[in-house]
């Protein structure tokens, strides 16, 4: 594992560096005395964990947490007791230790990261194969299943009680709502922005007033849609 140290005093995170110091799996990777730096740091770098002091001038830990969007694990160090609840109102906060801080309770603190780390991976590991199984879909056409490749998808529009599917290749009708279909299209990629379309926004080409390009077809963007269409795009 590894980390960074964040304090403004020099005796405190020499205190934690020693600590970690003992153990051969954890390497301390920099010490920062303010926030601003550690989060320049971070910005730059990963790392696993952060000890992170709470009280500091100017820019404060809790302060440094609310600013992280993808934090490492946090461990609090602080002899601020009356803290404790409120941290752990921040997912990132895996513990709180109270200076000043002995081995074994800073043992017991690197067993709560490596919990933590682990469960963190196992969640990664189920989005990766939920990610997978979301990369077809089976539509069912004359009794046949037919697959698609969601990345081939381009639009779906409703047509009465049918909906059509258009691929890169060929348009499919389909016996089914727009409702039903937008239940099982990952909303990573595809947006319904108009009552009558859902879009795959990766395939736009062009957008102008209130309509997109995809392929060779112009489709209308409702004004309720269109401000979480702009916040999807990632704009220039």
């Amino acid at each position: 594992m590894t980390c960074i140290i964040v304090d403004d005093e020099a005796a405190a995170r020499a205190i934690v560096n020693k600590l970690c110091s003992k153990y051969e799996d954890l390497e301390v990777v920099d010490e920062f005395n303010n926030a601003i730096d550690a989060i320049k740091f971070l910005n730059q770098q990963d790392v696993d964990v952060v000890f992170l002091d709470i009280h500091m001038p100017g820019f404060s830990g809790v302060d440094f947490v609310k600013t992280l969007k993808n934090s490492p694990r946090i461990v609090l160090t602080t002899s601020d007791t009356e803290f404790a609840i409120e941290a752990y109102e921040y997912e990132a906060i895996v513990d709180y230790l109270v200076k000043p801080i002995t081995q074994p309770r800073f043992e017991k603190s690197l067993q709560k990261i490596k919990n933590a780390l682990v469960n963190k991976e196992e969640k990664e590991q189920g989005n990766s194969i939920a990610s997978n199984v979301e990369e077809d879909l089976y539509i069912n056409i004359d009794r046949r299943l037919i697959k698609l490749k969601l990345t081939e998808v381009l639009f779906v529009e409703a047509k009465g009680d049918y909906i059509d599917i258009t691929t890169e290749s060929k348009t499919y009708h389909v016996h089914t709502t727009l409702k039903k279909i937008k239940e099982k299209l990952p909303e990573k990629t595809f947006l319904q922005i108009h009552r009558s379309y859902i879009i795959n926004f990766t395939r736009i080409i062009d957008i102008e007033d209130n309509s997109v390009l995809i392929e060779k077809k112009v489709i209308p963007i409702s004004r309720s849609s269109r401000p979480e269409l702009m916040r999807r795009l990632n704009l220039l």
